[in-house]
């Protein structure tokens, strides 16, 4: 539907006489291949404790301007992790009109606009990470995270020299989370299967502060929304109504000469209600996670940084899945303009993130992977 959207879109602004070249299309892409090798049974879902390379991604976008102030896109993506993927997935397909600084909107398949990272977690060639922090973007459920059905609002307003730019964007639509997608990995490692995924109505925002020193910026999100879907085998079948969530984020960022300095609270909440007439039941969660993150270009193809993640679930049982902390040291480095290579080093402690019960049976808490990364881009 939304491939529909941005195609007509493209078909209705494009007058009689615009040539090809008067569309201003642009097509831009990366590919990547990942190597992990940790000490532990299994990371989401990769052999990783014999070193694995069933990690990849290929993306392609297209865009086209017609007019000054209307840009359609689309972006398709062929990825692969572990037991995921292996397919050609659309990442989004919208169409943008910016009526001036203060005002625009997209509609389609869009980019759901919270916290500091969720609308470039899926872009690597713009990280020196391998890996973003777990605790906030985890990287198996990133496309139950990045996009929505529906539309966004956007703007800034200048508050004067003394006082910066607020910007904000507004959104509100359809979530969709397929049933394949690693949000359910721990759930279906239990027997519970979702055969439709889940679905529902989805609404929230951010603000950010561009304060008066260059590079200096600070936010704050909050999603929230209702899901719904059926769950056929497992111990809860049945009927999941009323899965209320509420995701806050806040953060701030400063970018100085050759240092970057960012940081991100986040907390989600979700109650999940199964309707069963056998065994009606209520789920709980309550996530709460932070990152600190800080990067130095040591030379101009050469960049260096470190990371520490933090997450734990207060209504989870009290194992090593409850939580985890997560120090990272990472490395890039770019040989020309299209091809870099990363490397990252992780010490983990707990498996609260990215690690399944049933693949990490002896509950192994300390751990420690290494991950490597070429990639290409043009």
């Amino acid at each position: 539907m939304a491939v529909l959207v941005a195609l007509s879109a493209l078909g209705a602004a494009r007058s009689p006489g615009q040539s090809i070249d008067d569309l201003k299309i642009q097509v831009h892409g990366f590919a990547t291949q990942g190597l992990v090798y940790s000490n532990c049974d299994e990371w989401d879902t990769l052999d990783s404790d014999s070193g694995s390379a069933a990690w990849m991604d290929a993306v392609v976008n297209l865009s086209a301007q017609p007019e000054p102030k209307l840009r359609v896109g689309i972006q398709a993506r062929y990825y692969l992790l572990g037991n995921h993927g292996d397919q050609v997935v659309l990442d989004w397909a919208e169409v943008d009109y910016k009526a001036n600084e203060r005002f625009g909107f997209r509609v389609g398949d869009v980019k759901t606009p919270v916290g500091l990272l969720n609308e470039t977690q899926d872009i690597d060639p713009a990280h020196l990470w391998v890996l973003l922090p777990q605790s906030v973007y985890p990287l198996a459920s990133r496309y139950a995270l990045l996009d929505h059905y529906g539309g966004v609002v956007y703007g800034s307003a200048p508050l004067g020299e003394r006082f910066g730019t607020l910007e904000y964007r507004g959104f509100a639509g359809q979530r969709v989370i397929d049933s394949n997608d690693g949000y359910f990995d721990v759930v279906r490692s239990e027997g519970i299967v979702l055969p439709n995924g889940l679905t529902g109505p989805t609404f929230g925002g951010t603000l950010r502060w561009n304060a008066p020193l260059p590079g200096l910026m600070f936010g704050a999100s909050e999603s929230a929304g209702n899901l719904s879907g059926e769950i056929n085998e497992g111990s809860l079948q049945g009927n999941l109504r009323g899965t209320q969530f509420r995701h806050l984020f806040y953060f701030g960022k400063l970018e100085r000469n050759k240092w970057m300095i960012a940081g991100e609270y986040s907390r989600e909440l979700l109650n999940a209600a199964v309707q069963n007439p056998v065994r009606p039941s209520n789920e709980a969660t309550d996530r709460r996670a932070f990152y600190g993150m800080a990067s130095y270009r040591l030379a101009s193809k050469l960049t260096g940084g470190l990371y520490y993640s933090s997450y734990i679930d207060r209504k989870a049982a009290y194992t090593a899945f409850r939580y985890q902390k997560d120090w990272a040291v990472a490395a890039r480095y770019d040989f020309t303009p299209y091809l870099y290579a990363k490397a990252e080093q992780h010490f983990i402690d707990g498996l609260g993130v990215g690690f399944i019960p049933s693949s990490n049976p002896d509950q192994r808490p300390s751990l420690r992977m290494t991950m490597l990364k070429l990639g290409v881009t043009f």
